[in-house]
């Protein structure tokens, strides 16, 4: 079993990971604000099922053929860094939009949001390199089954997520309303965002050449 340092080690990691603006948040606050909490949480419980689905693979063998595979682990950070790269400039172009800003998005029905909280997730290049990546780092081969602790790890992090995806969720529509009667404000928001992607981006991309 994990020790505690380990349990916390992976739950700061996560905690930063979601902190961070990616796909997922963009597409989950947005959802709230434009539908509603409720819409907002059907989609999370597709993000948090699509956590699963890498949890479940990365555990059975998936960072294996990264290993026999080199190229499609580098290709997979170098796509993950371009496509973080792509989001940064779209949030700090001129005229970009915040994830807190309003905007207009067809209402969907609860099957269709599972579904696209699942897609999107299922295709964030930051999913894929924490269990792929980080959360390898974290087990201890002199702490017993590698596989168990994997996915006692990969709960840890799936439960942080959710509890702060939860909250943005919940807490969006108050933030949204707050930046709006305040533009210099929207702007800071959108360039600290645009700036975390980025960096996230530049991060994936030093370490694209490095071996799963």
């Amino acid at each position: 079993m994990i020790d505690t340092a380990a349990a916390v080690g992976i739950a700061l990691v996560a905690l930063g990971m979601v902190l961070t603006p990616g796909p997922n948040m963009i597409y989950l606050v947005s959802r709230s604000i434009s539908q509603g909490p409720l819409a907002g949480l059907v989609s999370l419980l597709g993000t948090m099922v699509g956590f699963g689905v890498y949890m479940v693979m990365a555990n059975v063998g998936l960072a294996a053929v990264f290993v026999v595979v080199p190229w499609l682990y580098v290709a997979l950070k170098i796509a993950g860094a371009a496509y973080l790269f792509w989001l940064a400039w779209k949030t700090l172009r001129p005229g970009g939009l915040s994830a807190f800003e309003a905007r207009d998005l067809p209402r969907d029905s609860h099957g269709r949001l599972f579904t696209m909280g699942l897609t999107t997730n299922l295709l964030n290049p930051k999913a894929a390199i924490m269990y792929v990546s980080l959360i390898p780092q974290f087990v201890d081969l002199s702490r017993g089954d590698v596989v168990l602790q994997g996915f006692v790890l990969g709960s840890i992090q799936i439960t942080v997520s959710a509890v702060v995806n939860a909250t943005l969720i919940i807490v969006a529509g108050g933030i949204a309303a707050f930046l709006a009667n305040r533009p210099s404000w929207m702007a800071w928001q959108r360039r600290i965002s645009g700036s975390l992607l980025g960096m996230v981006g530049v991060k994936l991309a030093v370490d694209a050449p490095k071996p799963a």
